[in-house]
């Protein structure tokens, strides 16, 4: 009987212990699942024919305010922009250089859709400077400005030619500035350094706006666009007096998959026309050029003999182009 007993308070000890043992726990992992990001719609920008307007601008020489392929480049523009249907308009003034020459001034604005209220500014300069004075030899005769002159001009008439095709309901005003790049050379003239010697056109545009109380939402200033593989960096004007602009068209141009173009970097002040235009004109406006910290300048070519058509690079172009046109498209 004690060892029936005994047996049997082994077992229930035998069975109790195997009922110690962890229950095994189910491990769950949770799968995370990207969300696939809506692709954006590049707009239809043709580089080709973007190309094309820089080389005609091109192919009528040096263009400075007196000569005589300004005048003819002048008349191109002007037709250029009533080609694609734009209320255009000629504005003539005068000016004077750092070193005392009497210039004639020619603003060449189009005008689309002039009856919306809703507009925005787009603007470039379109003469070229009438001295090399950053490269190492003939440095007193005047470059071609292919890139720093031609290429935001060029990128602009493309993207007129699209608004007229894509008739968006905002309004556009397109102005092409003249004496941009007559300023005074650091360290030539003997005369002391005045920063307001650059940028006479849009100094006088903005002083004497085409029409009267002209406003705009914002404008955007595109110069030195057209190089193979360009670097835009967030200008310190602009910051300052456009930063919600600044951010739009970054955000825009990211969107597009186009930010290892615009970078999100900052670079100094850069006395350009969008300065006068914000300060003389009070429209919140930005700056999209090419700008090389690495550098602390421009582009290689610049102020050379260098800048001419070997420099243009479509894709350039063709990324500017259509960064500006889904910005406008936005605006709807």
């Amino acid at each position: 009987m004690k060892d029936r007993l005994l047996l049997i308070i082994i077992l229930l000890l035998i069975i109790s212990c195997g009922n110690d043992k962890p229950e095994k726990k189910k491990i769950i992992t949770k799968v995370e699942t990207s969300v696939p990001q809506p692709k954006v719609e590049k707009p239809n920008f043709n580089a080709d024919s973007a190309y094309i307007y820089v080389k005609e601008q091109v192919d009528f020489g040096p263009r400075f305010p007196n000569n005589e392929a300004h005048g003819k480049c002048a008349k191109y523009l002007e037709n250029k922009l009533k080609s694609f249907g734009l209320n255009t308009i000629t504005q003539v003034g005068e000016g004077v250089t750092f070193n005392n020459k009497k210039i004639v001034i020619k603003n060449i604005i189009g005008e689309y859709n002039p009856e919306a209220q809703k507009r925005i500014l787009l603007f470039a300069h379109w003469d070229t400077r009438p001295f090399a004075d950053q490269d190492t030899k003939n440095m007193t005769k005047p470059i071609l400005g292919a890139n720093d002159g031609g290429s935001g001009v060029g990128v602009l008439l493309e993207v007129a030619r699209q608004l007229t095709l894509t008739k968006p309901n905002i309004g556009v005003d397109i102005i092409f500035f003249d004496a941009e790049d007559y300023g005074q050379p650091s360290g030539i003239s003997d005369n002391e350094y005045s920063s307001d010697s650059w940028c006479l056109g849009s100094q006088y545009w903005s002083k004497n706006p085409h029409k009267e109380n002209y406003k705009a939402e914002y404008g955007i200033l595109l110069d030195m666009v057209g190089s193979t593989s360009p670097q835009f960096r967030q200008e310190a004007f602009s910051n300052q007096y456009a930063p919600l602009i600044v951010q739009k068209v970054w955000e825009n141009a990211k969107k597009l998959g186009y930010n290892n173009y615009f970078l999100n970097q900052q670079t100094g002040p850069l006395i350009d026309d969008h300065k006068f235009v914000n300060e003389l004109a009070n429209i919140p406006s930005i700056d999209i050029i090419h700008y090389e910290n690495a550098r602390g300048s421009f582009h290689s070519t610049w102020h050379t003999h260098n800048d001419n058509m070997d420099v243009i690079d479509k894709k350039s172009l063709a990324v500017v182009g259509e960064v500006l046109l889904y910005t406008i498209y936005q605006e709807n």
